[in-house]
């Protein structure tokens, strides 16, 4: 009933649009970029506040309502060094919100009628393989979607690695279950990767042409762009930021590109204003073309799987939401009688956010580069108190105490690490015995080596450091990368007296023996 109610006045409202009453709307409406009025008329202000109150390097913001796009503008610079001026234009990674067009395109070919969401995903991609032969068996393209196939985390296996996505999928087989099929939910970009797969195997093109040819041109995204390395020589394009103790630095872009359909695009607030006004205009493009079904829209939004508190957002404490679920590629929860669907977006020195009330027509789009800068939850709950009944809340004042608690928190824990260090120790081993290659056919190669007397660590192109004695024969690694922080390298001796393998974390490496 809550769905059908929506649908009928939504349809009212794409009628009214259609005979042509928007117009009337339009010469009084405010353009975006100049002063607002109505629910909006002090947003500009409250968001420049936020800004600076967050310590936000560039920000960017949407909102749209009733099909048009109220509200875009830019906040602070694309690069601390250059300070270049962010707009609506500005691009930046929008991380994770890319798998809301992976579920998109899949459900294009399920208009077609080429695939069906509960489709086994080994019927369109034959050589897809799990460790469990059941799970192989019995994985649906719904599945991948909604983090619930009974596999870990395995970002392991991309970040900072120079690998493909054919490579990342190839070595996931040998990933062991983490829970049975459906029972739980771990968020899991690889097997958005597998989606990409199927996008590319079922249509007879690579994802990122696919969504270029069926999403960006259909919808006039012509500031948008599939990957990371399709952003070079784009003019207007943010430089990601990290705070390390305690001051703001330029770092570089970690690329989501080995697993592209689970969050490689890059793009603007306004490029993504279109992309969500189709999808409350359900599935229609501004100028008329229809690009889903409204049958597969209702799909993509409708709840299918639930989210324990553990695994949903902190926002949750101040939210306090009677369920949260997943979609495909949407979180969910109530929220003052309102169902919101969401998805944020992370990569190092990036963030981005995509919250929809769809019931109201109502979508916020914010998009940043400094890591993990959560006022961008902030602002689109702002936004959705505009619109609704009430007083709004100072969503970024209240998000704030709570993040910088999460954050003391973490100093906290990571001082108690410090702590636990056994102070007095020594290596069992001379460096240099240390030194040699490392590897697993799941994790891939560690390379461990020896100059004067010093140790030197690296997993990637992307994680290398020097190592320092931390206590017995563990090593503390000093990643050169500063924002990664630290790690800690644990060597094991086999019973003949020899270094036989390191662990990084729970991941476990064998020596390879010198040839």
């Amino acid at each position: 009933m809550y769905r059908l109610t929506s649908s009928i006045f939504r349809q009212g409202q794409t009628l009214a649009r259609r005979l042509g009453i928007v117009l009337v709307w339009l010469a009084v409406a405010p353009l975006a970029g100049t002063a607002q009025s109505g629910p909006l008329a002090e947003f500009d202000e409250y968001v420049r506040q936020a800004v600076d109150d967050w310590g936000a390097t560039g920000l960017a913001v949407a909102v749209v309502k009733d099909g048009e796009l109220l509200f875009a503008e830019g906040y602070g610079v694309r690069e601390l060094e250059v300070q270049g001026p962010v707009d609506p234009q500005t691009l930046f990674s929008i991380g994770s919100t890319t798998k809301a067009m992976t579920a998109a395109s899949l459900g294009m070919l399920v208009d077609e009628g080429l695939v069906s969401w509960d489709d086994p995903v080994v019927d369109h991609l034959p050589g897809f393989r799990l460790s469990d032969p059941f799970l192989t068996r019995e994985v649906t393209i719904r599945d991948l979607l909604t983090h619930r196939a009974g596999m870990g985390n395995a970002d392991f296996l991309w970040y900072e690695q120079d690998v493909t996505a054919s490579e990342v999928l190839e070595r996931f087989r040998m990933a062991k279950p983490a829970y049975s099929l459906r029972s739980s939910f771990i968020y899991q970009n690889v097997m958005y990767a597998a989606a990409g797969a199927v996008v590319e195997a079922v249509s007879g093109k690579p994802w990122r042409r696919f969504i270029e040819d069926r999403i960006f041109e259909p919808l006039s995204m012509s500031r948008t762009v599939s990957t990371l390395e399709a952003t070079a020589g784009v003019p207007n394009v943010a430089t990601p930021h990290y705070r390390v103790e305690g001051e703001v630095m330029v770092i570089e872009n970690a690329s989501v590109d080995p697993v592209d359909a689970a969050g490689s695009v890059w793009s603007s607030v306004e490029d993504m204003s279109k992309w969500l006004r189709m999808l409350l205009n359900e599935g229609v493009a501004d100028d008329g073309t229809r690009l889903l079904s409204e049958e597969t829209v209702e799909e993509m939004f409708r709840p299918q799987t639930l989210v324990p508190r553990s695994q949903f957002y902190p926002t949750a404490q101040l939210t306090e939401p009677e369920w949260t679920t997943y979609g495909l590629a949407w979180f969910q929860h109530d929220y003052e009688g309102r169902k919101i669907d969401f998805h944020t977006g992370s990569i190092d020195g990036m963030v981005a956010i995509a919250g929809l009330i769809r019931d109201e027509e109502l979508g916020v789009y914010v998009l940043g580069n400094l890591d993990h800068v959560e006022v961008r939850h902030a602002l689109m709950y702002r936004v959705f108190d505009l619109f609704g009944h009430g007083q709004p809340r100072d969503w970024s004042a209240d998000l704030k105490e709570l993040y910088d608690g999460l954050a003391e928190q973490g100093e906290t824990a990571r001082m108690e690490r410090r702590a636990s260090r056994v102070e007095g120790t020594e290596a069992s081993h001379r460096p240099e015995t240390y030194a040699g290659t490392y590897s697993d056919p799941l994790f891939g190669t560690v390379q461990v080596s020896e100059s004067g007397g010093e140790l030197h660590l690296e997993y990637g192109p992307g994680l290398r450091g020097p190592m320092s004695h931390w206590h017995y024969d563990t090593f503390e690694v000093d990643w050169e990368a500063a924002w990664r922080g630290t790690g800690l390298a644990r060597f094991e001796t086999g019973s003949d007296g020899q270094v036989q393998a390191v662990v990084l974390g729970s991941s476990r490496f064998a020596r390879v023996p010198e040839a």
